[in-house]
């Protein structure tokens, strides 16, 4: 399994990356997580005809802004496209004129689907609410006999732990810098992603979603991982067009 970090910023782009957009290819299929800034360079790296799968945390603009160029992409196996409720009248919304070029004319066919208990993603997935401002959904996936957990946007929560246990890889997000928190703006820090870790046993820990106004060089970055090691010594602060395998 290849997994890709299109964009690793969280709210705006800047020198150190894109908002946040990871491109997962396995044997079976391509899995994008999450459409920010990262989502232009997709088809860099989608050259057979395997579907495409589309899975969104939720509907803050870092998350979704990338989702204005779909039309520079003619993929003829389409998108389907996963997400909280709302999904539907959200992105109908979005993408659409005045913004960008409507789904309906678009050359890459769009699929929206709604989570919930009538809709049955094609990939073995379980989903839960995080602790964010708005609604937000964490992903547990099995792919390929290996367990990877995307959940970013949130404060510490039962869910987060659930979804994370004994993950084979985590993906969350290091949004404040070491012992910042807002119960207001729940984000994580270095050693509360950390400690997340290590309690939910998972065996590597990939940290994105780095506030762009708190983050401001890869130095800053590095500076995280290092927090986060001394709790968890399997973290990684990852940067835009890294590639890890699983």
């Amino acid at each position: 399994m290849k997994i890709i970090f299109l964009g690793t910023n969280g709210w705006y782009d800047t020198r150190t990356g894109n908002t946040v957009c990871v491109l997962i290819e396995t044997s079976k299929e391509y899995l994008i997580l999450d459409a920010g800034n990262g989502f232009y360079k997709i088809d860099r790296f989608l050259g057979s005809k395997k579907p495409i799968y589309l899975f969104l945390s939720h509907f803050h603009l870092d998350h979704v802004q990338g989702l204005h160029i779909l039309n520079k992409f003619q993929f003829p196996q389409g998108i389907d496209v996963f997400g909280p409720p709302g999904l539907l009248n959200i992105l109908n919304l979005l993408i659409n004129k005045p913004f960008t070029a409507p789904l309906k004319g678009l050359k890459t066919k769009i699929r929206l689907h709604e989570l919930g208990p009538h809709c049955t993603p094609p990939v073995p997935v379980l989903f839960k609410k995080l602790k964010h401002s708005a609604v937000c959904y964490g992903y547990r996936f099995l792919l390929e006999e290996k367990t990877l957990v995307y959940a970013t946007d949130t404060g510490i929560c039962n869910n987060l732990f659930a979804l994370s246990s004994k993950a084979d890889l985590l993906i969350t997000e290091c949004s404040f810098r070491s012992g910042q928190q807002d119960e207001q703006w729940p984000h994580l820090n270095p050693e509360e992603a950390a400690g997340l870790a290590k309690r939910a046993q998972v065996k590597k820990m990939a940290l994105i979603h780095f506030d762009a106004s708190l983050y401001v060089t890869l130095k800053d970055r590095q500076e995280a991982q290092q927090q986060a090691r001394k709790v968890f010594k399997k973290a990684f602060a990852l940067r835009d067009n890294q590639v890890i395998y699983l």
